[in-house]
């Protein structure tokens, strides 16, 4: 329960700050009417998400129904049913976007690792028929087999910390979106063979100083690699540490989603309740002595 009130009190310092200048300017730009109060506010709402993410639960509605209206009570006196709850969750997309950038990713300690996961949405045998993410999702392609759905791009330090992150269309190839993550890194970036690109390593090096090292190819020719550089990149497998983590423990993948907004909240959740975690996948590079030359 300790957990919990942390949890929660961070959450409210920040919605006390953000959530009314957000509200005026909904206000004021006439997207947004004013309403009645609501009997949860939107640190109460957003804390209950989050947490589903730390609990043993599989299913959202079991955790509501068996978790929070039974044992919560007394932390949020102004619970409402279940599909009263799901009517609130969309609202919570934009604050849980700018509390996960501002209050819970990382600072680059100049070693990141990059790499990608697929989010699917439905079997491939249901791709026909599915609806609900029809024109936003599509067919990708892993190591692992093609796959119906989106592809979750993250940048991580050496201490297991999120740096960045973006979501893309699962046909979007895994170079395309470096750019745009690489923007506040320095350093060295280290990744697997799909982020090959002699014009991607150029470009990163003359916009940011930024040293992107990858594997080589079977059919490449071998290149002079620093020692260090070689190490860090066979303990890039840090990163697909994380990745198993947010899919197996937060929960990041289902194909039960009904709306784009709630599988977006879903995914922004997992990342938030893995950087709450107090323990992490870590090299522990701050805590060893550089060896002697």
């Amino acid at each position: 329960m300790d957990s919990l009130l942390e949890l929660f009190c961070d959450v409210d310092d920040f919605c006390t700050a953000f959530t009314p200048i957000w509200e005026e300017q909904l206000i004021s730009s006439g997207q947004k009417q004013r309403q009645r109060a609501r009997s949860l506010i939107m640190s109460e709402i957003m804390t209950i998400l989050i947490a589903f993410h730390q609990s043993h639960y599989r299913d959202f509605k079991a955790y509501y129904t068996e978790q929070v209206l039974k044992s919560w009570h007394a932390e949020f006196p102004g619970l409402v049913s279940y599909n009263r709850f799901v009517e609130y969750i969309p609202s919570t997309v934009v604050p849980l976007i700018i509390y996960l950038r501002t209050c819970c990713l990382g600072q680059c300690s100049g070693i990141s690792f990059i790499d990608s996961t697929s989010l699917d949405v439905c079997l491939n045998q249901r791709i026909h028929c599915h609806k609900v993410f029809a024109g936003l999702a599509e067919r990708g392609k892993t190591s692992t087999g093609w796959f119906f759905g989106f592809k979750l791009h993250l940048v991580v330090n050496d201490e297991g910390e999120l740096l960045q992150f973006c979501i893309t269309p699962g046909n979007v190839d895994d170079r395309k979106p470096v750019p745009h993550l690489a923007r506040n890194l320095f350093g060295k970036l280290f990744g697997d063979k799909g982020y090959i690109s002699q014009t991607l390593a150029q470009n990163l090096r003359q916009m940011f100083d930024l040293q992107l090292i990858t594997k080589l190819r079977s059919n490449m020719k071998n290149q002079f690699m620093l020692l260090s550089d070689r190490i860090l990149l066979r303990r890039r497998a840090i990163i697909e540490t994380i990745i198993d983590q947010l899919k197996n423990i937060s929960q990041i993948e289902h194909s039960r989603h009904r709306s784009f907004l709630i599988f977006f909240v879903n995914v922004l959740c997992g990342l938030i309740a893995y950087c709450h975690r107090p323990l992490k996948p870590s090299l522990g590079l701050a805590r060893r002595l550089p060896l002697p030359a």
